[in-house]
């Protein structure tokens, strides 16, 4: 027996792979497919919904999911660390049962690189990210440049902000925990971020590039598979697989399946 799927956004980039790869799937199946003509209440229909629209509209869909004990995963930008923790404390609050699982980026190493990111960022106090992405992304910076800044930022929490000069000049960029953020938006580009340390003598780059969108593809099964068994609010990949030795009760790697 199949576990049923909304998808909002469904006529997008995002959601037009969501969609292929549940139909390709043997363990879900789509009830629903959301533009942005449809009515919320048609997702009603499904038993887990999968938001893969804009930062505009995102909160208003997940409210409105979780108000009726749906189950979302999240793969839209602009879920600030303040929006995160006023869901929490909803889900909390409410006690339906839904959980809400929001992935910055769907791509394995990218996930990889951000974990890297904070690793470094202890060791280093000059630390800039770089994120580039296709003209048509309507958000900058970028889900996954405010995801590393933040994981950054909590790596360093022992050390205090990092250095970042002239922070008050426009070409400086955004600051996210104290981390300036450039982001550029051109034709020809898919993905890329690229986190750099300034240290005595040296420079560290930590780069990561999506080349085409099938990266994403076994980050969104392995997150779609997770959220049945999710409760209350996950953030990040990385919280859905094993990237170190610190806890023995994760899951080790991809599962055979999704890779």
């Amino acid at each position: 027996m199949t576990v049923t799927v909304a998808i909002v956004g469904a006529t997008g980039r995002m959601g037009q792979l969501v969609s292929r790869l549940i139909g390709e799937s043997h363990d879900f199946s789509i009830v629903a497919k959301l533009d942005s003509s449809s009515a919320l209440d048609d997702m009603l229909a499904a038993e887990l919904v999968v938001d893969v629209t804009v930062p505009a509209v995102s909160q208003g869909i997940v409210d409105f999911a979780v108000g009726h004990g749906k189950s979302v995963l999240v793969g839209t930008s602009g879920w600030s660390a303040t929006r995160i923790a006023s869901l929490e404390n909803r889900l909390a609050a409410e006690g339906t049962g839904a959980a809400v699982i929001i992935i910055p980026n769907f791509s394995i190493g990218s996930v990889l690189a951000t974990s890297f990111a904070a690793m470094a960022a202890r060791f280093y106090d000059s630390i800039e990210i770089i994120e580039a992405h296709q003209a048509t992304k309507v958000d900058s910076p970028s889900g996954t440049a405010v995801r590393t800044a933040e994981l950054i930022g909590n790596a360093r929490a022992a050390l205090g902000p990092v250095i970042a000069p002239h922070a008050d000049q426009r070409a400086r960029g955004q600051q996210v925990s104290s981390v300036p953020i450039h982001s550029l938006r051109m034709q020809g580009i898919v993905a890329k971020q690229d986190v750099i340390f300034g240290g005595t003598g040296e420079t560290l780059t930590l780069s990561h590039e999506t080349l085409h969108p099938s990266a994403y593809e076994s980050g969104i099964m392995l997150a779609l598979r997770a959220l049945g068994s999710t409760r209350g609010v996950v953030v990040g990949l990385d919280r859905l697989i094993h990237l170190g030795p610190s806890d023995p009760e994760a899951p080790t790697g991809i599962p055979s399946d999704l890779e």
